[in-house]
């Protein structure tokens, strides 16, 4: 199994990964969720729920149904932690 991604949490039942990402400005959290859009199209897999104010962003990625966490998902939360500017969490 691949390592946990930096700053995720691995949440208990269902299998989940958590994140919040954090933002100075409203329009960081925009252009944040604007790549996050773009990603769940090229990718196929949508997080379970996001919820974001003006300058966060929480998000919550579910193993399919009776799965555990595998490669697609750590490597989905990977690829969202690359989303986020080096300056941020």
């Amino acid at each position: 199994m691949a390592d946990l991604p930096e700053g995720w949490e691995a949440r208990g039942t269902p299998p989940n990964l958590f994140r919040r990402f954090e933002f100075a400005r409203y329009g960081e959290t925009r252009a944040f969720l604007d790549a996050l859009a773009a990603l769940t199209e090229e990718t196929g897999l949508h997080p379970q729920n996001i919820n974001f104010g003006t300058t966060y962003v929480n998000i919550t990625v579910e193993a399919a149904e009776g799965a555990a966490m595998g490669e697609r998902e750590y490597g989905f939360a990977a690829r969202v932690n690359a989303l986020r500017p080096a300056a941020g969490n």
